[in-house]
């Protein structure tokens, strides 16, 4: 199943910002909303501004238009404003895009738990993300940060604990 690209995609004028306030407006949560549905879709937590700026997501090769750098900074810094995308260095070259918060995915990660009985029970982080258990699940495949993030959110709401295992980190629900 390929990515189906909205039509501003193939409209020129989409990759030039436009100077007109309501019309950029616009613009810009067009580009939030393609950032987040091709990074849920590609599966792509983590990404350098670089990677971004050279992937299809910013560059239309059919159309031979790619977004520039400065305007790709303000699409992200808007994805920032809009809590969906956190930078993971100071100079701003790399960032997390969440196209879901880590509490959305640790309450998805709990109604899973709860739903199959599994309070009380201990798991490896590579269970939860890549087990045979949870192979249907949104969050089977789920970025390792992100995942920490959300068992975070889950830990400050007293339904889960990080634990440190032998091997590695895992998580406790209650």
């Amino acid at each position: 199943m390929s990515f189906a690209w909205p039509w501003q995609y193939s409209f020129p004028p989409f990759f030039t910002l436009q100077p007109n306030c309501e019309t950029r407006q616009k613009q810009l949560s067009a580009w939030c909303a393609l950032a987040l549905a091709y990074s849920q879709r590609h599966r792509l937590p983590a990404m350098t501004v670089r990677e971004a700026q050279d992937s299809p997501l910013f560059a239309n090769h059919r159309l031979q238009r790619k977004l520039p750098l400065e305007s790709i900074q303000v699409v992200l810094e808007e994805l920032r404003k809009n809590g969906n995308l956190e930078w993971l260095d100071k100079n701003k070259t790399s960032f997390l895009i969440m196209w879901r918060r880590p509490e959305e995915w640790g309450k998805l990660i709990y109604q899973w738990v709860s739903k199959n009985g599994l309070t009380n029970s201990v798991f490896t982080l590579y269970e939860l993300t890549s087990g045979d258990d949870t192979e249907n699940e949104e969050f089977h495949g789920l970025d390792e940060t992100m995942l920490l993030r959300a068992l975070q959110a889950l830990q400050q709401e007293h339904k889960a604990e990080i634990i440190t295992l032998d091997d590695g980190r895992g998580v406790k629900f209650f």
